[in-house]
């Protein structure tokens, strides 16, 4: 993070988002029965992300079939092409289309490095802070009558955290992660 913090590197945490179109219940409360609009299917929006901890410039891929290990290679290029001016480096976590030999061996082409999150650890991956904000911000509680509507709605987010978004975002984006040092137990 220092290194980023100085210029000496470009430091983005990648994630993919997998968005379903079904209802997404923020809160309800009522004393009666309520109908809530909501589509049918399950068609999904994928999206693959690069947030750079930095400047929180934001980096995708999406598709409407699967992430996968093509998915990351591309996301890998368009980052070089992007950010080849320092050296990049990647924090993922162990989602087995990410620590492929295929994205390694690309990984390792284009000079970039990556470092693996432990297991179960999304809490140390900033890009879950912005996919948990899209969801709130654009998903619940939303009705949308068609899948191009709900793929547009996500978009339009994404493409303004940097714009109408960017203060909102600023204070859950802060590179700050609670860490437990020197903790003591007591039975």
């Amino acid at each position: 993070m220092e290194q980023a913090q100085q210029k000496k590197i470009h430091l983005f945490f990648v994630d993919a988002a997998h968005f379903v179109l079904l209802p997404f219940l923020g809160y309800l409360y009522s004393l009666t029965v309520r109908y809530v609009k909501s589509a049918s299917g399950r068609k999904r929006f994928n999206v693959l992300g690069a947030l750079n901890a930095i400047t929180q410039e934001l980096v995708t891929i999406t598709n409407h079939t699967y992430i996968n290990a093509l998915s990351v290679c591309e996301l890998l290029e368009k980052l070089y092409r992007q950010f080849c001016d320092l050296p990049i480096v990647l924090i993922m976590d162990n989602a087995s289309y990410q620590r492929c030999k295929l994205v390694l061996e690309k990984a390792a082409s284009l000079n970039i490095q990556i470092v693996f999150l432990p297991p179960y650890s999304p809490n140390l991956n900033l890009i879950e802070r912005l996919w948990k904000f899209v969801k709130r911000k654009v998903l619940y509680n939303q009705y949308y009558k068609d899948y191009a509507q709900f793929c547009l709605a996500i978009s339009d987010c994404l493409e303004q955290t940097h714009t109408t978004h960017k203060e909102e975002l600023s204070t859950l984006l802060t590179p700050k992660f609670q860490t437990f040092r020197n903790v003591s137990s007591h039975p």
